[in-house]
């Protein structure tokens, strides 16, 4: 009975890895045909070999440019995050304060919040301080979440208490063991924190769309938005920019995936 049970629970998950990986595969495949066979009903399984689809994506786009934007970008939220949500968690998750649950509650209540009701103030905001069109309208938005406070303040809450303890009778404040002490151990969260914040502002689409008009000052998102006409998209040389631009991202989860695991499973060890 156990090995039955064994065989059915592999080949869910067998069957179910291969529904994750053949939209990625069809990609693949896609890149490496012509618009006319990729457009072709039945569809053709087999690539035909093009690989110059991916040398006109340079062609088309300025995608030194946008790449350079996309890194600066996600770098400065990443770390926006990382900082900013840790500082916030630590105090809620430690510290005593009148009015601490009260103000929790309201950090979560914007996670219920569709984020497309900040978009017009947002951008008011932007085009009142003159940042259309510049790194820092889609850099500085980006920079706190409700839900990176959440994730950390759970992963606070889940470190031992005596550490913090033995380093107040050391005489170390607050800020000392934040900085010195919570933050080392909370390594595995804040990694797990951080390749959420990558994965989110790397595929951000909407907002950089946006506020960000010129080719030159998009991100890899934005301007792969780009390709797609009005009555005709190119999709061999989409998927290959797609499947250009998605690279990175994997290299940095495959490099970091034992830490966000970990860090994810820590998360939900107490509340």
């Amino acid at each position: 009975m156990s090995e039955r049970r064994a065989f059915g629970v592999h080949a869910i998950l067998i069957a179910s890895s291969l529904a994750m990986v053949a939209p990625f595969a069809w990609q693949i495949i896609t890149s490496l045909k012509t618009l006319s066979s990729a457009t072709q009903v039945p569809p053709s399984l087999l690539p035909e070999g093009r690989w110059d689809n991916y040398a006109k994506v340079f062609d088309l786009l300025p995608f030194g440019d946008q790449f350079l934007n996309t890194v600066i970008m996600a770098a400065g939220r990443v770390t926006g995050q990382v900082l900013f949500c840790s500082m916030a968690a630590y105090a809620f998750a430690r510290l005593r304060f009148p009015g601490r649950n009260v103000l929790f509650g309201v950090f979560l209540s914007v996670l219920m919040v569709p984020p497309q009701l900040f978009v017009i103030p947002q951008y008011q905001i932007m085009s009142s301080l003159g940042w259309l069109n510049s790194l820092q309208a889609i850099i500085v938005p980006g920079l706190f979440s409700a839900f990176g406070v959440f994730l950390l303040r759970q992963f606070f809450l889940g470190l031992p208490r005596e550490l913090e303890e033995a380093a107040r009778l050391d005489g170390a404040g607050p800020v000392r063991i934040y900085w010195s002490i919570m933050l080392p151990l909370a390594r595995p969260g804040l990694v797990a924190l951080a390749v959420l914040t990558l994965l989110w502002a790397w595929n951000d689409l909407f907002w950089p769309l946006v506020v960000n008009t010129d080719p030159d000052k998009m991100t890899l998102s934005a301007g792969l938005a780009a390709l797609q006409g009005q009555y005709q998209t190119d999709y061999p040389i989409l998927m290959a920019g797609s499947l250009i631009a998605s690279l990175p991202v994997i290299a940095v989860f495959v490099f970091l995936q034992r830490q966000f695991i970990q860090g994810i499973a820590h998360t939900g060890s107490k509340g």
